[in-house]
């Protein structure tokens, strides 16, 4: 078992750290990536910057790997997802060479000779990962473990307030009208004079509301219009100064500006039920009938959810609401706190019933939100440790995590104010905010 490799599904951030780490343990990493090249699915939102800075976006023993050639990690600024490829995670891909296969997708993860059912011998036998790729028929490889780091982009949760597509949802993604990527400088210009819809509550939702606050703001005729499932409450805008990630926090606020600046209108306490095409646009219809005016593009900014399909075979033990490790979810349960901060974590929190398979990175939250890189950084770090027999370095705790600045209950589901019930990890909730400026319309999605 010892010689066979380790298989890390996904060559993106994570997927990588982790081969780094494998190889500094001594450990085989092999990594297979659907995509054609590192960071696949960092590619899709290229054009956005992130919020960590960038010595928070690199992995340590990744840094290590790429000492020899040169590499020195880049001491300040917030990189676009372009930068982040170019600048770091293609030197890194490099590095780890022919470890890592591109175009190859894993479709199923099982155990040799065993089905989900079959308990005898079952963790002395090897792992058969099925892998198919566009350049020949589908093969398997045996590993010693698996480490899963595909990540959820790929599984966006839909606008459907229910947690399945609204009616018509599928029709206007398909005809363009409706999308879950965020639009580029051009694309955002492009809308100029129409109506665009924002559905959401998270960064990505504040992001293009102020890029679409912009386009407003140099054409007054463009209409943006936010929409949110619950009310304004202290922390719909995050958590401003008091976030330890200022860039973070400059999302909320400037969000905030636009609303108040008369730039985006806020709709709250809306439940998208449906979808229509009229004339080529898309009226979107909440549960209790009430209708937003016809856009011309719905962006859709709900969260992600992991794709667990290729894993049915094995034995794995994830928290009926969020579908993360069990014994992580308590601490990154958004209906119990949002500290912005959780509980340092590595293998043991990550352990499921079937040995040594590891879900990491942003799959590892299951549906929670606001994950950032480096707390997959200290994940893996920890499971190569324990995969290297390394007992006490897994356990141990190197990570400290910024706070959001936003602290307080879950809130109350149907409160139209977003008024919070109290308890939480932070004591009191905060009271809710009805800023003078802000004239809130109780249509919204």
């Amino acid at each position: 078992m010892s010689e066979r490799p380790v298989v890390v599904i996904g060559a993106g951030p994570l997927g990588m750290a982790a081969a780094a780490h494998l190889l500094e343990r001594g450990l085989t990493p092999l990594v297979f990536e659907a995509g054609q090249g590192p960071g696949s699915a960092v590619e899709q939102w290229e054009h956005v910057r992130t919020f960590s800075p960038w010595p928070e976006l690199v992995d340590p023993a990744a840094a290590r790997l790429l000492e020899p050639t040169g590499w020195t990690v880049p001491e300040a600024g917030f990189p676009t997802g372009r930068e982040w490829i170019d600048d770091y995670l293609t030197p890194l891909a490099n590095a780890l060479g022919t470890r890592v296969h591109y175009g190859a997708r894993v479709e199923a993860v099982s155990r040799l000779g065993r089905d989900r059912l079959v308990s005898p011998g079952r963790e002395e036998a090897p792992f058969v990962v099925h892998v198919s790729s566009a350049e020949g028929p589908e093969y398997r490889v045996q590993a010693r473990a698996v480490i899963d780091a595909s990540g959820t982009w790929g599984q966006p949760n839909p606008a459907g307030a229910d947690g399945v597509p609204a009616i018509g949802e599928r029709a206007a993604a398909a005809a363009g009208v409706l999308t879950y990527v965020p639009p580029t400088l051009a694309q955002a210009s492009a809308l100029a004079g129409k109506h665009v819809v924002v559905v959401g509550s998270g960064h990505s939702a504040m992001t293009a509301v102020i890029q679409l606050g912009e386009v407003a703001r140099k054409e007054s005729s463009t209409t943006v219009t936010w929409v949110l499932r619950r009310g304004v409450s202290d922390d719909t805008f995050g958590g401003g100064a008091a976030d330890e990630l200022p860039e973070r926090g400059a999302l909320g606020v400037r969000s905030r500006e636009a609303v108040e600046a008369g730039r985006v209108s806020l709709s709250t306490g809306f439940r998208t039920e449906r979808v229509d095409l009229v004339d080529g646009r898309a009226v979107v219809t909440a549960e209790d009938g009430r209708a937003l005016p016809p856009a011309d593009q719905v962006l859709v900014f709900t969260g992600f959810r992991p794709d667990l399909s290729f894993l049915s075979e094995m034995r794995i033990e994830l928290d009926p609401i969020l579908q993360a490790p069990i014994k992580l979810a308590p601490s990154i349960d958004p209906n119990a706190h949002s500290c912005g901060s959780v509980l340092p974590h590595g293998a043991a929190e990550l352990a499921h019933p079937e040995p040594d398979l590891y879900i990491v990175g942003m799959k590892s939250y299951g549906r929670a939100p606001t994950f950032l890189a480096m707390t997959g950084y200290e994940q893996v770090r920890s499971i190569a440790a324990e995969l290297a027999g390394d007992h006490e370095a897994a356990r141990r705790v190197e990570l400290t995590l910024p706070d959001t600045g936003v602290c307080n209950g879950a809130g109350l589901f149907d409160s139209p104010e977003g008024e919070n019930s109290g308890g939480g990890c932070c004591g009191p909730a905060p009271a809710s905010i009805q800023p003078l400026s802000l004239s809130l319309n109780p249509v919204g999605g």
